[in-house]
């Protein structure tokens, strides 16, 4: 797909190979179909292409085909939810228009995504937390699956958050799929907590054969209060997708997170090496000390669009 963004050449990229030889040229904006042909994620595949064509000649159109909600990787809800409002600080924006689900292990979902390109992008601070303010989810299900299994999923969500955060009303509304949008069957469910200052954090798990819709939202609302209880600005699944943006921009960005995840790691490490941009990881100085809150700062290499 990103060879197709702009004509570039690809050499090894086949199954099995060790090795590939990318060279790439021109980015042109235009439409742009990409086709898993299974419940490969369309959003991984959004992750690659939108550092591109935010620097491409002219607007673009990607039409994205695949897994919408699909393990080891963020749910499209996640991505409208969480990622859209706090990546669009670096000052672009982005339409994303699910037109069909699409789950493990078919796909056949399809996400299409505008954007039209920028001349440079803004630096981020994410260091101040705020307080927990709203919590809200949905709690889906598609195809043949009885739509108790949403309202299952989201009570047991809602009891396990009412533990911890007894002061906030949590608002999960079980969903059931349109049959006209949505591939196959499946289940899941998202939960976000918004805070005073715009912070997102979410938690989210979907539904495999054989396991009861309690444990689903169980295991989402623990994931949530997991990635409330370390004190930083963005949860453990947004850090890592923020690296490569912190990195083109002008200027220096700041994000306050709980522990740095091996993924964020990857995408510092890379980042340096590919665009020479300087990132630093210290711990945060004003937590308390029981706390793993780190600050990742970076120096952006100011990237500029030289179509625009």
């Amino acid at each position: 797909m990103i060879r197709d963004l702009c004509d570039g050449q690809l050499e090894g990229a086949e199954i099995g190979s060790t090795e590939i030889m990318f060279t790439p040229e021109k980015i042109k904006g235009g439409i742009h179909t990409a086709d898993t042909k299974t419940a490969g994620s369309v959003c991984l595949l959004m992750q690659v292409s939108m550092p591109c064509v935010l620097f491409a000649a002219s607007a673009s159109e990607l039409r994205l085909k695949g897994g919408t909600n699909a393990e080891m990787a963020p749910q499209i809800d996640y991505t409208t939810m969480v990622f859209k409002p706090i990546v669009e600080k670096f000052g672009f924006k982005f339409n994303c228009d699910i037109k069909m689900r699409g789950y493990y292990p078919k796909g056949g979902g399809e996400v299409i995504v505008r954007m039209s390109p920028v001349k440079q992008l803004n630096p981020i601070n994410l260091t101040d937390r705020g307080s927990v303010t709203k919590i809200y989810g949905r709690a889906f299900v598609a195809g043949v699956l009885p739509f108790k299994v949403a309202k299952d999923m989201a009570a047991a969500a809602v009891r396990c958050i009412r533990k911890e955060i007894r002061d906030l009303y949590v608002n999960i509304q079980p969903v059931q799929e349109p049959k006209d949008q949505a591939f196959g069957n499946g289940n899941g469910i998202i939960i976000i907590a918004e805070t005073s200052t715009g912070c997102l954090f979410a938690g989210s798990s979907l539904g495999k054969r054989g396991v009861n819709a309690d444990k689903v939202g169980i295991e989402a609302a623990e994931m949530l209060l997991a990635n409330l209880r370390h004190g930083g600005a963005v949860d453990e699944y947004l850090q890592d997708q923020l690296i490569i943006f912190m990195a083109l921009a002008c200027g220096v960005s700041r994000i306050k997170t709980g522990p740095v995840t091996l993924h964020t790691q990857t995408a510092i490490h890379f980042a340096e090496q590919l665009a020479k941009a300087k990132f630093s990881v210290k711990k945060s100085e004003d937590e308390d000390a029981s706390k793993d809150t780190y600050v990742i700062e970076c120096q952006g290499i100011g990237m500029t669009n030289p179509y625009l």
